[in-house]
């Protein structure tokens, strides 16, 4: 008789008691309509007040109760449960559903701290942000990062994959792999000591049949203290000075220099650099793809995301020089957490290599952590000098403020660049 229970039919035609019980012995002709559930609770009062329910005897309640049940769809407590709210209340409201939820534990404003930390860092592993945030709040005090520090890694990628903080923050990138052509020589053994450097190049793109401007990167096979240099070309006249002003810039003396097989770097000019420094000079094994693998992925995780692959015309080397070493070099060293390997045995006695959150450091901090002897630092050079620089910003701080300079670096680059053209 009913469709079903999302329909109603219009009954203002029966006013009386005896037409209610000829309704439900079927003898009536009805029409129904399409209703939500606060108009089916409307039709229900209405009822209940055309009849005057609380006035009516024992057994016209009970008709009243029957016609409701039929007409609803509604089981016969359901129905007492509107009738008494009725008499209680006077009136039936529906009410609307409250699922249960946990509440939330991190605030818009620590999803909101979460992307710009990111967006400055170039969206580093989780276990590193995660010490960043810690920094932000055990080493330099700033409260409002108090709730996100003590966030875990894998709710860090949960958040990352939040609307709000997709809103906050579009990142489209994919991973350009990096080829490397390895000759033959040796694998260094620092030995836990720093100063056994690993050496690449990247070049930053050809535009119209001209070169662009060439990256040396040199990376602590220990710390991880990394150095970057640009130079025009990588000729003798542009790469020994350079090469010089590259060891130069590390704050402790260097023993080894490793490279792969490219002969900008295994040449006689530099051979005599290195020798007059007493810088031992290796290069990579064949069938050893690891040998130079710590340089290589720093050119993808730091130089390609920092500097991008777009063309940078060679006179632009000065240029990026000053950023190199007033933003670049001092954030990768000071303000920029690394993985650090522990070698475990497993069971069958093989060496494994385990990359724990414990040991997610800044290539600084690894470098006060370790327990030498003798200071590993070079004359002249202190903590305490290192430590004011280390210090004298936060990491986000420093951050922010990298990021403008090198938008300022773009936006000359580009200035020169057109008015070359």
């Amino acid at each position: 008789m009913i469709e079903s229970m999302q329909l109603i039919m219009d009954d203002t035609k029966l006013k009386t008691i005896e037409q209610v019980r000829l309704f439900l012995q079927g003898s009536q002709d009805l029409e129904f309509k399409s209703i939500h559930k606060e108009e089916k609770y409307h039709w229900v009062e209405s009822v209940l007040k055309r009849f005057g329910y609380h006035r009516l005897s024992r057994k016209d309640k009970g008709t009243i109760r029957n016609y409701l049940i039929e007409v609803t769809g509604y089981s016969r407590a359901q129905v007492c449960r509107l009738i008494g709210e009725y008499r209680e209340k006077g009136t039936i409201q529906a009410r609307s559903y409250r699922r249960n939820r946990f509440p939330a534990r991190y605030t818009r404003e620590d999803i909101a701290l979460l992307a710009r930390t990111d967006e400055w860092h170039g969206w580093l592993s989780g276990p590193a942000t995660k010490r960043i945030l810690e920094r932000e709040w055990q080493i330099y005090g700033h409260a409002e990062y108090w709730n996100i520090s003590g966030i875990s890694v894998a709710h860090l990628y949960n958040l990352r994959r939040a609307h709000r903080y997709r809103e906050l923050t579009r990142r489209y990138t994919k991973t350009r792999p990096a080829a490397s052509k390895i000759g033959e020589r040796a694998k260094p053994e620092p030995n836990g000591k720093p100063g056994h450097i690993r050496v690449d190049t990247v070049h930053q793109g050809d535009l119209n049949g001209k070169k662009g401007v060439y990256h040396i990167n040199a990376v602590d096979e220990v710390t991880q203290w990394e150095i970057v240099v640009s130079v025009e070309g990588i000729s003798e006249a542009y790469l020994v000075p350079a090469l010089e002003s590259l060891l130069n810039q590390f704050p402790f003396p260097i023993l080894g220099f490793h490279s792969d097989n490219g002969s900008e770097f295994i040449n006689h000019n530099v051979v005599g650099l290195l020798n007059k420094l007493l810088i031992r000079l290796t290069k990579s094994r064949p069938r050893h793809s690891n040998d130079n693998a710590l340089v290589e992925s720093k050119n993808g995780s730091v130089i390609r995301k920092q500097l991008g692959y777009a063309h940078i015309p060679q006179q632009c080397a000065d240029l990026l020089n000053r950023y190199h070493q007033g933003f670049l070099n001092p954030y990768i060293n000071f303000h920029r957490p690394c993985f650090f390997p522990v070698s475990v045995i497993d069971s069958k006695g093989r060496i494994r290599k385990r990359y724990p959150c414990q040991e997610v450091k800044t290539p600084y901090e690894k470098l006060k952590s370790l327990s030498l002897v003798e200071s590993p630092l070079r004359k002249g050079i202190l903590f305490e000098m290192l430590d004011t620089i280390a210090y004298a910003m936060s990491d986000n701080q420093f951050a922010e403020r990298m990021v403008k300079a090198r938008f300022d670096l773009f936006e000359r680059i580009d200035k020169f660049a057109h008015r070359v053209d």
